[in-house]
Protein backbone atom coordinates (compact mmCIF):
# COMPACT_ATOMS: atom_id res chain seq x y z
CA UNK A 1 0.00 0.00 0.00
CA UNK A 2 1.32 3.28 -0.95
CA UNK A 3 2.29 5.41 2.25
CA UNK A 4 1.50 8.81 0.29
CA UNK A 5 4.97 9.77 0.40
CA UNK A 6 7.22 12.09 -2.30
CA UNK A 7 10.54 10.60 -3.78
CA UNK A 8 12.68 12.36 -6.17
CA UNK A 9 12.62 10.77 -9.64
CA UNK A 10 15.32 8.59 -10.28
CA UNK A 11 16.49 7.07 -13.83
CA UNK A 12 17.86 3.82 -11.78
CA UNK A 13 14.37 3.33 -10.47
CA UNK A 14 12.43 4.07 -13.61
CA UNK A 15 14.32 1.41 -15.38
CA UNK A 16 14.13 -1.42 -12.63
CA UNK A 17 10.32 -0.69 -13.39
CA UNK A 18 10.33 -0.95 -17.16
CA UNK A 19 12.07 -4.25 -16.60
CA UNK A 20 9.62 -5.53 -13.98
CA UNK A 21 6.72 -4.45 -16.52
CA UNK A 22 8.67 -6.29 -19.70
CA UNK A 23 9.61 -9.12 -18.34
CA UNK A 24 6.57 -11.93 -17.79
CA UNK A 25 8.80 -13.67 -15.25
CA UNK A 26 9.52 -12.67 -11.76
CA UNK A 27 12.77 -11.70 -11.12
CA UNK A 28 15.09 -11.27 -8.29
CA UNK A 29 16.95 -8.39 -7.50
CA UNK A 30 19.95 -10.21 -8.58
CA UNK A 31 18.08 -10.65 -11.54
CA UNK A 32 18.12 -6.55 -11.98
CA UNK A 33 20.76 -5.83 -11.31
CA UNK A 34 22.91 -8.29 -13.69
CA UNK A 35 20.52 -7.17 -16.23
CA UNK A 36 21.55 -3.18 -15.48
CA UNK A 37 25.12 -3.07 -14.35
CA UNK A 38 26.23 -2.56 -17.81
CA UNK A 39 24.04 0.75 -18.58
CA UNK A 40 24.38 2.20 -14.16
CA UNK A 41 28.35 1.19 -13.99
CA UNK A 42 28.20 2.37 -10.43
CA UNK A 43 25.36 0.45 -9.07
CA UNK A 44 24.84 -2.00 -6.19
CA UNK A 45 22.40 -4.59 -5.53
CA UNK A 46 21.86 -2.39 -2.37
CA UNK A 47 20.86 0.85 -4.81
CA UNK A 48 18.48 -1.93 -6.76
CA UNK A 49 16.96 -2.83 -3.22
CA UNK A 50 16.37 0.56 -2.03
CA UNK A 51 14.58 1.02 -5.37
CA UNK A 52 12.26 -1.95 -4.99
CA UNK A 53 11.80 -0.84 -1.47
CA UNK A 54 10.51 2.61 -2.88
CA UNK A 55 8.59 1.11 -5.73
CA UNK A 56 6.80 -1.32 -3.21
CA UNK A 57 6.20 1.84 -1.35
CA UNK A 58 4.25 3.63 -4.16
CA UNK A 59 2.32 0.64 -5.04
CA UNK A 60 3.40 0.26 -8.60
CA UNK A 61 5.01 -3.18 -7.51
CA UNK A 62 4.43 -6.53 -5.57
CA UNK A 63 6.44 -8.66 -3.50
CA UNK A 64 5.88 -12.26 -4.10
CA UNK A 65 7.01 -14.16 -0.72
CA UNK A 66 6.54 -17.75 -1.79
CA UNK A 67 9.19 -18.99 1.28
CA UNK A 68 11.75 -19.16 -1.30
CA UNK A 69 15.29 -17.63 -0.79
CA UNK A 70 15.22 -14.66 -2.32
CA UNK A 71 12.40 -12.19 -2.73
CA UNK A 72 10.69 -12.25 -6.44
CA UNK A 73 9.36 -9.30 -7.62
CA UNK A 74 6.67 -8.46 -10.38
CA UNK A 75 4.68 -5.34 -11.76
CA UNK A 76 1.38 -6.70 -12.43
CA UNK A 77 -0.06 -5.08 -9.04
CA UNK A 78 -3.98 -6.84 -10.03
CA UNK A 79 -5.58 -9.21 -8.24
CA UNK A 80 -4.23 -12.38 -9.81
CA UNK A 81 -3.25 -16.18 -8.75
CA UNK A 82 0.03 -17.48 -9.81
CA UNK A 83 1.36 -21.11 -10.69
CA UNK A 84 5.32 -22.13 -9.34
CA UNK A 85 7.10 -25.08 -10.41
CA UNK A 86 8.35 -27.67 -8.22
CA UNK A 87 10.87 -28.40 -10.54
CA UNK A 88 12.00 -25.27 -12.10
CA UNK A 89 11.07 -23.13 -9.71
CA UNK A 90 9.50 -20.92 -12.03
CA UNK A 91 6.31 -18.27 -11.59
CA UNK A 92 3.85 -18.07 -14.15
CA UNK A 93 0.67 -15.61 -13.49
CA UNK A 94 -2.72 -17.25 -13.97
CA UNK A 95 -5.17 -15.68 -16.57
CA UNK A 96 -8.03 -16.63 -14.05
CA UNK A 97 -10.60 -14.70 -12.59
CA UNK A 98 -10.16 -14.17 -8.68
CA UNK A 99 -12.98 -15.63 -7.26
CA UNK A 100 -14.41 -12.89 -4.86
CA UNK A 101 -16.92 -16.09 -3.44
CA UNK A 102 -14.25 -17.34 -1.46
CA UNK A 103 -13.89 -14.45 0.95
CA UNK A 104 -18.00 -14.15 1.25
CA UNK A 105 -17.35 -18.25 1.71
CA UNK A 106 -14.91 -17.31 4.77
CA UNK A 107 -17.18 -14.36 6.36
CA UNK A 108 -20.06 -16.72 6.21
CA UNK A 109 -18.64 -20.12 7.48
CA UNK A 110 -16.19 -18.41 10.29
CA UNK A 111 -15.89 -15.97 12.57
CA UNK A 112 -13.36 -14.14 10.81
CA UNK A 113 -13.66 -11.06 8.54
CA UNK A 114 -11.70 -12.19 5.20
CA UNK A 115 -10.90 -8.80 3.29
CA UNK A 116 -8.36 -10.82 0.75
CA UNK A 117 -6.73 -13.78 -0.38
CA UNK A 118 -3.94 -15.59 -2.26
CA UNK A 119 -3.94 -18.68 -3.61
CA UNK A 120 -1.09 -20.45 -5.71
CA UNK A 121 -1.03 -23.59 -7.58
CA UNK A 122 1.92 -26.47 -7.55
CA UNK A 123 2.94 -28.77 -9.91
CA UNK A 124 5.51 -28.58 -13.28
CA UNK A 125 5.39 -25.98 -16.41
CA UNK A 126 5.10 -27.43 -19.79
CA UNK A 127 8.94 -27.18 -20.33
CA UNK A 128 9.53 -29.38 -17.22
CA UNK A 129 6.10 -31.69 -17.21
CA UNK A 130 7.99 -32.25 -21.10
CA UNK A 131 11.17 -33.31 -19.70
CA UNK A 132 9.94 -36.43 -17.52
Amino acid sequence: MAKNRRYNRSRQRDRILELLRETGDHPTADWLYTQLKDEFPNLSVGTIYRNLNILLDQGLIKKIDFGSTFDRFEANTAPHYHFICDRCGSIIDLDLPIDPDLDSRVNDRTPYTALRHKIEFFGLCNRCSHMQ
